[in-house]
């Protein structure tokens, strides 16, 4: 597994991994038009594109084999709807189904983490569906913990989501930042 910043040639892969991981996340029974044009509208490479030139965000992909596996988008400047939080949030980490649990969520995730810390973010959060416990249980041994819950709207309909945060005074992520551009 090889961990890099993603380039603007990366777009296209982003919108693909974020539409397949996002599909199979929350998508448990039958597919209606609404959540399928969520994720078509949502994740294009054009928006992911405009999220790779802005310098208040930085994406760090994992690549295995032949392409990139999963990623992570770390922005900073991005409040909570928690007080306490920072301004710095992981909006995204995704991995292909087929690579979860070896290794292509942790990689990221610690080097978001030490790319945060090594800015001076005191902490960094994030939001996670209550129903997404395989996500819930790997933030848990990652050190997150719940800090409040919001309402993520999709359309006209809302869904809960727990906001998690960790400090990272202190932090034992892997320099794993180191050597990339």
């Amino acid at each position: 597994m090889q961990l890099r910043d993603a380039t603007p040639d990366d777009a296209a892969s982003l919108a693909a991994i974020s539409i397949e991981v996002w599909l199979g996340t929350y998508i448990k029974g039958g597919m209606t038009r609404f959540f399928a044009e969520h994720p078509l509208s949502e994740f294009t490479a054009e928006r992911l594109g405009a999220v790779l030139s802005d310098p208040a965000e930085r994406v760090i992909v994992s690549c295995h084999g032949e392409g990139i596996d999963g990623f992570l988008r770390l922005s900073s400047g991005r409040t909570a709807e928690v007080v306490g939080c920072s301004t710095t949030e992981i909006c995204t980490l995704y991995v292909r189904p087929g690579r979860q649990g070896a290794g292509v969520g942790s990689a990221p995730l610690d080097a978001g983490l030490h790319a945060a810390a090594s800015v001076g973010a005191p902490s960094v959060w994030l939001r996670a569906n209550p129903e997404n416990t395989p996500a819930l249980r790997f933030y848990a041994a990652k050190e997150f913990r719940i800090v409040g819950q919001v309402l993520h709207r999709i359309g006209d309909e809302t869904y809960p989501n727990h906001i998690l945060s960790r400090s990272l005074a202190g932090s034992n992520a892997a320099p794993a930042m180191i050597g990339l551009t």
